[in-house]
């Protein structure tokens, strides 16, 4: 297979990595297992870019992203609805996504899993549109977001320290707002603290990630603790992947979702796939199956299939 790799070097764990070395044997990998492959080391400004011209190219099977989860979020709506894969080399703090494909979390074994891998179909959702691989949420969680951006961290370390320093200044000043949500027959009007809307269910039992990336539904976590002790136990609960076991998450799944925001929307904002967004007064967010190919271990593939 033709590979065509965009490595984002401001993204996640590669912006401390030797890109060269890594470059060498992401070539000496896959061309010793009979694939072709062509590098782009670029940086986040030019990501964009560098992906759009990756995609473009008719002799690629295969775009290989690397980076963190903003950059394989761009890449996958770039590759949305066409036969070309995405492979995705988890740079990144969390890997979330790459997690729920059961991509081997080191860069080593994820290269060594593309040698033999196989394609299968998963799916993504959209806000008003917009692509997305892993969740889309307002409340707590772009609150936080926001928060951080403000700090300064070097390394994948420092932004674990940082989100943690951004979620307790969050727990001690939740933001609240009204909002409206309808799934499919039923609407629910509420002040929540949070919502997040996911590409499939969240699984159990671990990081916020889906077990089944082609389930075909939406996940639709409605946050309303307020007090700091409901939001310390919503926090380590959702870090531990015990969602049931909190009276003050309502957990629903749907294809489709509308969410109605009440209060000044201006002011608040919206996370995709952790980066930034600006908040709609209305948000139709879809579910959309099967509309991502990506390759992922053999062993994976098997499992789906069977």
């Amino acid at each position: 297979m033709k590979f065509a790799a965009v490595l984002n070097r401001d993204g996640g764990t590669l912006r401390n990595a030797d890109l060269a070395a890594l470059c060498d044997r992401m070539c000496q990998t896959l061309e010793t297992a009979g694939h072709s492959l062509s590098i782009d080391v670029v940086a986040g400004k030019d990501l964009v870019d560098a992906l759009d011209g990756a995609t473009s190219r008719r002799s690629v099977d295969i775009v290989l992203a690397g980076g963190g989860d903003g950059t394989i979020s761009a890449a996958a709506a770039r590759l949305m609805g066409t036969k070309k894969a995405l492979a995705i080399l988890p740079a990144g703090t969390m890997n979330l996504f790459a997690r729920g494909l059961g991509i081997p979390q080191s860069l080593e074994a994820a290269l060594k899993s593309f040698t033999d891998g196989e394609i299968i179909a998963v799916d993504m959702a959209t806000a008003n549109g917009r692509p997305f691989v892993h969740q889309f949420s307002i409340g707590m969680h772009a609150k936080m977001v926001q928060l951080r951006q403000k700090m300064e961290f070097g390394s994948r370390l420092g932004k674990i320290r940082a989100s943690v320093k951004a979620a307790w200044a969050t727990i001690n000043n939740p933001p609240a707002m009204n909002v409206t949500l309808s799934i499919g027959k039923a609407e629910i009007a509420a002040r929540i603290t949070g919502i997040g809307i996911t590409n499939n269910l969240f699984g159990e039992g671990h990081l916020p990630y889906a077990d089944n990336p082609a389930g075909g539904v939406l996940g639709v976590y409605v946050t309303v603790a307020q007090q700091r002790t409901e939001l310390l136990k919503f926090f380590f609960n959702m870090a531990r992947g015990k969602w049931r076991d909190n009276q003050h998450v309502e957990i629903h799944q749907a294809d489709r979702t509308v969410l109605k925001i009440h209060s000044g929307s201006s002011k608040f904002r919206a996370v995709m796939d952790g980066e930034l967004v600006r908040l709609d007064r209305e948000t139709t967010v879809e579910i959309q199956p099967g509309a991502l190919n990506v390759l992922v271990p053999a062993s994976i593939a098997k499992a789906e299939a069977a």
